[in-house]
């Protein structure tokens, strides 16, 4: 009787197993798009591959060839027609989650709805003006990424910071003028911001960040602009607080990023092991050297050193933040030479707080003066090659996103890609710049000479005749 029945389970087993592989065998092929007659920037390269054709496979780049490509019969096929095909862009420091137009507004005035449906909008935006990946630099936790990462909404690919983490009266201290010690803020209360003075209030801070899906962490270390209580010439954490920083990070297998304006604090930073110097104004040579030794990254807001930097209503409405800005303006001026003279791994930076079609308008600015400042191979590797660097620093536990490369196109990379008139490296206004800040017109939805946007093999816009 019990040989019968382990044979007849034996024999259920195996046809189960047998009709798996027959379910498996008729699963739906991944789709195919294959794009022809490209010219390809591959996130590094300083000369444009001509006359070539790419197979995106489900959501990875399949192959790259000069000659023909094998594919389906039910691949869309895309005749580039001699455009630009290249990564699609990375935008290492935004805020999806702050809509201003300031601080005191947003922590008195602005509920969970009104946050989540601004970061749904910036989302969207940051899409369609390039971006298929983006690391949020403080404010927002891993909801939105969920969101986007299901469907639910459009956007980029997030690396979320969670909360920021800094000391009463620093850059991240949103709190009332009025709110004694200890007391919960808006931004507290929904882990955007957290006041943590000391080495144990930043451990539970890091851990609960991570517990909340954190990719990376970011310390608010120097003082800033548009923050009430804050000279920005500050020194915001100690080296004590910024190493337990740190060392939770490690623990995660990721990183810590900074906010660190004064050479002193980005020495600091670097020294206990910070690896994402925020800001960095006054980045120097001496400061480039500690970089490379450490194999850290920059990524700088050059918005900052534009005359319109104080028409932003964060910092012309507030004449604190009006003074600060005057006075950082003017002790950072050797930031762009330095760079030029003595260069390291930048990230592009973009910095935008406020409303959807200001931070477009900024967006297209910060592009140009990447461009302007840096030239435009420099410009578009910070946007590419060099984001994609940063965002696999997460490392393998963390990285949201651990399939492929980002940035960069080369087989087994991430499908995230954009199709652009013209050649980049010759003319980067195909890619959205504008030469205006705040008097520029209103921006399009997208760029018109941005054809196609494909994110994680997924197409989110074609202006171009599919066959």
């Amino acid at each position: 009787m019990y040989t019968k029945l382990m044979a007849s389970l034996a024999l259920g087993l195996s046809l189960l197993v047998g009709l798996g592989i027959q379910f498996a065998a008729a699963e739906d092929p991944k789709p195919q798009t294959l794009f022809t007659n490209v010219n390809i920037f591959d996130g590094t390269s300083d000369a444009l591959a001509e006359g070539m054709n790419v197979l995106v496979e489900g959501n990875l780049i399949k192959k790259i060839s000069k000659g023909d490509i094998d594919k389906r019969d039910d691949a869309t096929v895309i005749d580039g027609g001699g455009r630009t095909l290249m990564p699609g862009l990375i935008d290492n420091h935004v805020h999806l989650m702050l809509p201003g137009p300031t601080l005191p507004a947003m922590e008195a005035n602005s509920t969970w709805e009104d946050l989540a449906i601004h970061g749904t909008a910036q989302a969207e935006m940051y899409l369609m003006q390039g971006f298929t990946t983006v690391r949020d630099a403080g404010g927002a936790n891993a909801g939105l990424q969920r969101a986007i990462d299901s469907g639910k909404i459009v956007g980029p690919r997030l690396y979320p910071s969670g909360a920021f983490l800094g000391g009463r009266g620093g850059h991240s201290d949103f709190a009332n003028f009025t709110a004694p010690l200890g007391t919960e803020s808006n931004f507290s209360r929904l882990n955007m911001a957290q006041e943590v003075d000391g080495e144990d209030a930043v451990l539970k801070a890091a851990r609960n960040n991570f517990r909340m899906g954190a990719s990376q962490l970011k310390v608010m270390q120097s003082g800033g602009v548009v923050s009430a209580f804050d000279p920005w010439q500050m020194e915001g954490r100690t080296v004590p607080e910024i190493e337990a920083a740190v060392e939770i990070a490690d623990q995660y297998g990721t990183y810590v990023m900074a906010h660190s304006y004064k050479k002193d604090s980005i020495l600091r930073a670097l020294n206990a092991g910070v690896k994402s110097i925020e800001h960095g104004f006054s980045y120097d040579c001496e400061v480039g050297e500690l970089m490379k030794e450490k194999g850290a990254y920059i990524t700088t807001n050059l918005t900052a050193f534009a005359p319109g930097l104080f028409d932003i209503p964060a910092v012309r409405d507030v004449p604190a933040s009006l003074r600060k800005a005057k006075s950082a303006t003017a002790a950072f001026s050797g930031y762009v030479d330095n760079m030029k003279k003595c260069p390291v791994k930048r990230g592009h930076h973009t910095d935008c707080v406020g409303k959807i079609s200001a931070c477009a308008k900024q967006i297209a600015y910060e592009k140009y003066l990447n461009g302007d400042f840096f030239g435009n191979h420099a410009a578009l590797v910070s946007m590419t090659s060099t984001g994609g660097e940063i965002a696999a620093m997460s490392g393998e536990f963390m990285n949201p996103y651990p399939e492929g490369k980002l940035g960069v196109i080369e087989e087994g990379a991430y499908a995230d890609v954009i199709v652009v008139d013209g050649n980049p490296l010759e003319d980067l206004s195909v890619i959205g710049t504008s030469e205006k800040w705040f008097d520029a017109p209103e921006p399009p939805d997208s760029p018109e000479t941005i054809r196609i946007i494909m994110k994680d093999g997924k197409i989110y816009k074609n202006t171009l005749a599919a066959m």
